[in-house]
């Protein structure tokens, strides 16, 4: 009997998941069903974008959707554009193009018995079976129920959390705060003879700060963070790092953050020659676990003193968008503070926020036309009121991760449960894997991830398949069977040989 997978989620790990699964060959086959409620697949947040001064934040040669055929993406960008280079910065727009590419072409050369259906829905809740799998509950058109086997959760990124204020009435009633730039028409009312403030310095401030300014946005625009940090920007050209061997001096211990950051910095006094960019990403490979070393206190530490400055390094700009950024700061477009936000009161025709500058006691006030919230996904699922996390959340089936980063899982991408167990039913991939691997929010890992679970699936489908086949008659009833003249009761006319 064929079994039925269900993905909650169509971004890239629920694009990637699927054709994984659609790729392989399954006992009685497989049909994979991908429920997402924003219509078009392949796209979600980070690809969802067709403004031309959003690309991606990581070489085009480094973005294939299999690890095992590195170009695979590059081929396909230079079939739009013959001299791209794979150092090149790429349009979003156009890698959701190719991850679309790379789903219909999974769901035509599947093999036989297995079948693929997108269901446009929003999956609100999920009752597990007494006799195994589940029952996906769904809302929009079509049966509002999906009933699987396994079901994947491939959420990916969530809106940004209101910042802490002393009052937060204003981010539920004053429609000049946008608290998702990345929803569909966000920026669209934007009023571009007013000045707007950007709360966070990030990666999302760098690509809306850019696509204001295209919009002919004729007032200033200042940008507000803590540390008041920008990420760092690509080398330009790209191009691959040179080995530093530093991954191996860390998993020797101890695993202590100070350690951690002692021995980078050692590192990069160490090769002078050496671009302080290939360090950091000499223990990309071995940072889960580095991460998974860490006791719980630890892990606190770095949130609470050095993860701005590991984003920033980290996670780079593309050049074009760093450059851009440069001149609007240069020009005097844009202001970068660091500080605290305060409060935020709406008046007519504009907004009061009030902030205090890093280092100074002193409380300062700018009147804007626009609040755009530009500090990033939100990962704590304990505060997201999305209906079905919040359904595995009351039922005991979901275990967030104790400091608000993810979904804790264990072998298999298995969930697991408020009491530690793993499920047997529930899985998950994406970038609320961050809570037991740290980095997993970007292409080269995620790529991983997708193709592990849906061999998992496959290899347990396998076990389960060949588990259930009976172990057939004594020896005597199968000699008597090869010989034509003892037929088991019950089989007659089964597909099962002796």
């Amino acid at each position: 009997m064929a079994h039925t997978i269900a993905i909650v989620g169509g971004g890239f790990s629920g694009t990637l998941t699927a054709v994984h699964l659609l790729r392989h060959d399954w006992p009685g086959g497989v049909h994979v069903v991908l429920v997402n409620r924003s219509g078009p697949l392949a796209r979600g947040v980070a690809y969802g974008t067709r403004s031309a001064v959003h690309v991606l934040n990581v070489p085009a040669a480094r973005m294939s959707a299999f690890p095992d055929d590195e170009e695979h993406f590059l081929r396909f960008a230079r079939a739009r554009e013959s001299s791209l280079a794979g150092g090149d910065f790429v349009p979003r727009a156009l890698y959701g193009d190719y991850l679309e590419g790379v789903l219909r072409d999974a769901v035509a050369a599947a093999p036989a018995g297995t079948r693929f259906t997108h269901r446009v829905a929003a999956a609100v809740d999920l009752r597990i079976r007494p006799e195994g799998g589940a029952e996906l509950v769904l809302a929009g058109g079509g049966p509002p129920v999906v009933a699987a086997d396994r079901v994947v959760l491939a959420t990916g990124s969530y809106s940004p959390a209101d910042p802490p204020v002393p009052d937060p009435a204003f981010f539920a009633s004053d429609p000049r705060y946008v608290r998702d730039p990345w929803a569909p028409g966000a920026l669209e009312g934007v009023d571009r003879d007013r000045p707007v403030f950007l709360l966070g310095t990030g990666l999302t401030m760098l690509d809306v700060a850019a696509d204001l300014h295209g919009r002919g946005l004729g007032a200033p625009m200042l940008a507000l963070s803590r540390r008041g940090l920008v990420p760092r920007a690509h080398r330009s050209p790209a191009s691959h790092p040179r080995p530093v061997e530093l991954g191996a001096v860390l998993l020797a211990g101890p695993f202590t953050v100070r350690r951690y950051l002692r021995e980078v910095r050692r590192a990069v006094a160490a090769h002078p020659g050496v671009d302080w960019r290939d360090v950091l990403a000499s223990i990309r490979p071995v940072t889960p676990a580095l991460w998974a070393a860490l006791p719980h206190r630890e892990r606190a530490r770095f949130l609470r003193h050095l993860q701005p400055y590991w984003e920033v390094h980290r996670h780079r700009a593309a050049p074009s968008i760093a450059s851009a950024f440069d001149g609007l700061v240069r020009g005097g477009r844009l202001r970068l503070q660091a500080g605290r936000l305060l409060g935020l009161r709406g008046g007519p025709g504009e907004v009061s926020v009030r902030f205090r500058p890093r280092g100074t006691g002193r409380v300062e006030e700018v009147r804007v036309g626009t609040v755009v919230n530009c500090t990033g996904p939100s990962s704590n699922v304990a505060a997201l009121g999305e209906p079905l996390l919040d359904a595995l959340l009351r039922q005991g089936l979901l275990a967030p991760c104790p400091l608000g980063l993810g979904i804790r899982t264990g072998p298999g991408h298995a969930l697991l449960d408020a009491e530690g167990k793993a499920s047997e039913t529930l899985f998950h991939v994406g970038p609320l894997l961050k809570a037991d691997f740290w980095e997993a929010t970007a292409v080269p890992e995620l790529r991983v991830h997708a193709a592990r679970l849906a061999a998992h699936l496959r290899d347990a489908a396998v076990a389960a398949a060949s588990a259930a086949v009976p172990a057939g008659p004594p020896r005597r009833a199968r000699t008597l069977a090869h010989a034509g003249r003892f037929q088991p009761a019950g089989w007659r006319g089964s597909r099962h040989h002796f």
